[in-house]
């Protein structure tokens, strides 16, 4: 079975995009104020609205297959690939990918995928944007299922050999850390993790880091007050290497992470992106001396690592050297949805937790295929998408997992 017709329209990703370095080196950074110019390549202004591609495959038997292409919130950092314009990319989608989508037997994915996300003689051996590759995946994805007239986690099921989950996987709801009402809905709706409630510049985290011990022990107490009877989440906090710039020497920051410990009590409690390195095998060794010292001061904080662990080759590395307790499968800049699948399945065998994440610039529609590859790897955990409005988030990627376990063998692929 092949496409009919391909169709490429702009429209708005779940949130916005912010260069990441101007906002770190700056101390008069106001979010809601253009006050500092930004430092990145390609950024105009230092926070800009997000921007999709929805690619829509027209099958033969009148179905539409659809991927979004997406990038992260915080895009060209940490060797990511450029922020994503939209209509700089459509040029090359009509005149270069659209021929080539037009010969993929649509009855695969993996083979599809891997070619869509390799290297193109038509571009000098060069890769299309992981964002393009992200969302040309998901389309293709979406048309084998349809094919087969199954569900995406079946087809992801079959061609790598796993079993599907039964129930959803946990998900962790990103909140604004200044929006108790929301954090009250996540209590009330009982998630299996919260708050995220990225903390971005130093100055987040306060003196000495007492905001962020301080929030983190309201957010205990407001899980114990509000909770129903046997809720217990685990709770989990997106610091983007501000612990790390205040505490630069890892002795100390694991004595901040102690106290940051008995503020979560009695919850479990992990940390994402401690420190922000300035390369990648900085990162990894620091990390990995960090939570060596955890172990031996017996501080029970996981370690989840983000930033410059941004493709399957770099999560290999990092769960190679075991530098961490979780990784983040940052979906959108691993390209080829693939290559996602091959991460989880990939740190389930070296014994490394990992968070089928993305971001909140992602769409509803990557939102769903992420359900879909979860179902079928059973990462540790995923993080709530699109946007950080956290109902939406937890409910379509929910919704999604209940609809599909339902749908899973009910169907069986018919003869093309």
């Amino acid at each position: 079975m092949y496409a009919s017709e391909i169709q490429f329209v702009v429209g708005l990703s779940g949130y916005f995009v912010k260069d990441l370095q101007a906002v770190r080196q700056s101390p008069t950074y106001d979010p809601l104020v253009d006050n500092i110019p930004p430092q990145t390549p390609g950024f105009k202004s230092v926070v800009q609205a997000g921007q999709a591609i929805s690619i829509l495959l027209h099958l033969p038997n009148g179905t539409i297959a659809v991927g979004d292409c997406a990038d992260v919130i915080f895009s060209g950092a940490a060797s990511r690939d450029p922020l994503f314009v939209a209509e700089d990319h459509l040029s090359i989608l009509e005149s270069v990918v659209k021929p080539r989508l037009l010969t993929c037997d649509l009855t695969q994915f993996r083979e599809n995928a891997i070619i869509m996300d390799g290297p193109w003689p038509e571009l000098q051996q060069g890769k299309l944007h992981s964002a393009v590759r992200y969302g040309i995946t998901q389309a293709l994805l979406a048309a084998t299922a349809l094919a087969h007239r199954c569900t995406m986690a079946e087809i992801i099921s079959r061609e790598w050999g796993t079993a599907l989950s039964h129930h959803p996987i946990d998900i962790l709801a990103s909140c604004h850390r200044n929006d108790h009402l929301q954090l009250d809905r996540m209590i009330m709706k009982r998630v299996p993790m919260l708050p995220h409630a990225s903390f971005v510049h130093v100055h987040d985290i306060g003196p000495a880091g007492k905001t962020l011990i301080d929030y983190t022990q309201t957010v205990s107490q407001r899980v114990q007050e509000r909770g129903s009877p046997g809720y217990h989440p685990r709770l989990h906090f997106d610091v983007y290497g501000t612990i790390g710039d205040l505490f630069p020497d890892n002795a100390s920051l694991a004595s901040f992470l102690a106290q940051l410990q008995r503020s979560a009590q009695p919850y479990d409690l992990l940390i994402e992106s401690p420190i922000i390195a300035p390369t990648q095998s900085e990162q990894i060794r620091r990390l990995a001396d960090l939570r060596q010292l955890l172990r031996m001061r017996s501080i029970h904080v996981q370690i989840v690592a983000d930033e410059w662990c941004n493709t399957l080759e770099d999560i290999r590395k990092f769960a190679d050297a075991g530098a961490v307790d979780y990784v983040q499968i940052k979906m959108p800049d691993l390209g080829g949805v693939h290559n996602s699948i091959d991460a989880v399945l990939y740190c389930q065998d070296k014994g490394v937790g990992c968070c089928l994440g993305g971001s909140a610039n992602e769409t509803d529609v990557s939102a769903r295929v992420t359900a879909h590859v979860a179902l079928a790897t059973k990462p540790g955990f995923l993080l709530s998408k699109p946007g950080i409005g956290a109902d939406e988030g937890v409910m379509i990627l929910t919704n999604e997992m209940l609809r599909a376990s339902a749908l899973a063998g009910r169907t069986r692929p018919h003869k093309l």
